[in-house]
């Protein structure tokens, strides 16, 4: 039967070609015209909806802001063992067996009944109290069997990895083409901003987004026609994928945002490029040819930024081509330049998971040069003395090669000047800077069940019986509080006084909400630094550091209303 229906299915189509129906692809080409495909050549600039040579990973989509409660997949069945090849060269490499077999993962062997997949690890990982135990276990199972450690030292934005399973299930449950299909049907998918419709034949990378809704007759239509589908932030549609990188990204101390796509057998979807974040794809369904290359300068090595579509005969040999099949892992550091295309039997579903962008020293150094220069604008006579009237006559380009002592006293002057500056430097405050940024990146939190019922999120205040019901927050001198998760805050002492960023009100589309901060007296910043300290543990409000037990109960109310706090038990039972 499967084989008479596929049979029928390309009569059909022959059929419809015969009868001259235009498919989404030929509407738009004819709508479009010339001037409005989307050509993509080395150095033409990249309009948005095309590949993105700065923005980081969207959050397009729909998703109200706060942390929600999970909503686990179904699990997968179990798996034959692993094993793992690193990229020297395109032969394959040394191989290891996964710790365990496949019943192994984090937090140990799956007890009865727990179920695997993506869904079964989650449910693992939710047991765990301490969110950065969670997240390095995630990440463990992220690039397992290669240890952490070793994939840090030698991979991590050094040289390609390639992790063959043998595990079609290692990643059920993440994201498939039934949740790409619900997500389309669900009627808040729009081309250019959720969705690109993309190819690359002959050279010529095009995009082929049409205006408005991406609805599921003229997505499929224009897959059907050969064209790849790319799905930003898909963690804006499904709450599986919005956990995974809500673990992560604490791991990182980075933003880890995703984008899937979907590529028809036989075809490619974009040209060869190379992107400024680390990836790491996660082959779904199906199977996907990729070739890797390394930089082709040093200018290229960890790029601040992505590069334009490259030709093929730009490239060179790669140091790695491989077929993944699902279960599979890749990941490439950034610059290294990747190109996938789908095999002639099989369509592809992969999800790259990313992060580390804009995240260098550099980055760093660009919020603390400047700071160190006003402090020592400020501070320093020295920096605010004029400069030598004749300087113009001995400096500057012209005078490069001009061998004269006032040169030389300039150029001293101002090397020491610059030694000077680190003594002005105020490290900690600009890495609070960072860390403000990163968490207004931040996804919000998932919540499992048993964490919903513990914070104002699970708090049973309603309308009942014509008025509101269980209202008031009682909490006490005795009640034990933590932090829901260590990575959720952050203080930072500013012009404007005290603030405390946080997380739990941030929307899973990215930066749809403003940075979420509150400003509080510099007397609780004692208090904060101890939840910080004492998490993972409960700790009594009345041992909180604050001068009276009025303004420890009146902190601790403050932070559980943000969602920022949790109590070891419900603070009503319903």
């Amino acid at each position: 039967m499967a084989a008479g229906g596929a049979e029928e299915q390309q009569q059909q189509q022959q059929q419809r070609r015969r009868l001259g129906r235009l498919s989404a692809l030929s509407v738009y080409r004819r709508a479009a015209g010339a001037g409005r495909l989307e050509r993509r050549r080395r150095g033409t600039p990249l309009p948005a909806g095309g590949k993105r040579a700065k923005a980081r990973p969207r959050r397009g989509g729909p998703g109200s802001g706060g942390p929600e409660p999970e909503a686990p997949p179904p699990p997968s069945a179990a798996a034959p063992p692993s094993r793992v090849e690193r990229a020297k060269a395109p032969a394959s490499g040394p191989e290891a067996k996964r710790p365990g077999g496949p019943a192994a993962g984090p937090g140990g062997p799956r007890p009865a009944g727990e179920g695997g997949g993506v869904a079964g690890l989650l449910r693992r990982l939710g047991r765990v109290e301490d969110s950065r135990q969670r997240a390095a276990e995630l990440f463990r199972w992220l690039v397992a069997p290669v240890a952490p450690g070793e994939f840090l030292g030698r991979h991590w934005e050094r040289a390609p990895l390639l992790v063959r399973r043998g595990d079609p299930g290692y990643y059920a449950g993440l994201f498939s083409t039934a949740d790409f299909d619900a997500a389309l049907r669900g009627g808040e998918v729009h081309f250019g901003t959720h969705l690109d419709v993309t190819s690359y034949a002959e050279g010529v990378r095009e995009t082929h987004n049409p205006s408005g809704r991406a609805l599921p007759a003229v997505v499929w239509d224009f897959y059907q026609n050969g064209c790849s589908l790319r799905l930003l932030s898909p963690q804006a549609f499904s709450p599986t994928v919005w956990q995974l990188l809500c673990i992560l990204q604490e791991h990182f101390g980075s933003m880890a945002g995703a984008n899937t796509y979907l590529t028809p057998p036989g075809t490619q979807g974009f040209a060869p490029h190379y992107d400024d974040i680390e990836a790491f794809v996660l082959q779904l369904e199906g199977k996907k040819h990729w070739r890797v290359y390394s930089p082709r300068t040093d200018a290229e090595m960890l790029p601040q930024f992505s590069s334009a579509n490259l030709t093929q005969a730009e490239l060179g040999e790669p140091v790695l081509e491989t077929v993944l099949e699902a279960g599979d892992l890749l990941y490439f550091p950034r610059g290294f330049i990747h190109q996938g295309d789908c095999l002639p039997d099989a369509h592809s579903l992969h999800i790259t998971v990313s992060s580390y962008q804009r995240n260098s020293w550099g980055d760093l150094l660009e919020k603390l040069l400047p700071a160190a220069l006003q402090m020592a604008l400020e501070e320093d006579v020295e920096y605010r003395q004029g400069l030598p009237m004749d300087y113009l006559r001995y400096m500057g380009v012209a005078n490069s090669d001009a061998v004269d002592v006032c040169r030389t006293a300039f150029i001293e002057k101002v090397q020491g000047l610059i030694r000077k500056l680190v003594n002005y430097a105020p490290i900690d405050a600009a890495v609070d800077q960072r860390a403000k940024s990163f968490l207004h990146d931040c996804l919000p939190p998932v919540l499992t069940q048993s964490e919903k019922a513990q914070t104002v999120y699970g708090f049973p205040a309603r309308w009942q019986d014509g008025g509101p019901r269980d209202v008031d927050i009682l909490i006490t001198k005795d009640t034990e509080v933590r932090l829901l998760r260590h990575g959720i805050v952050r203080l930072c002492n500013e012009e404007a006084g005290v603030m405390l960023y946080y997380t739990t009100e941030n929307s899973r589309v990215y930066h749809k909400e403003e940075p979420k901060f509150l400003e509080i007296d510099p007397e609780y910043t004692d208090s904060i630094e101890f939840l910080l300290s004492s998490y993972p543990n409960h700790v009594r409000v009345d041992t909180l550091p604050c001068e009276t037990l009025e303004d420890k109960i009146s902190l601790a109310t403050l932070l559980f209303e943000k969602g920022i706090l949790t109590t070891k038990k419900p603070l009503v039972q319903v």
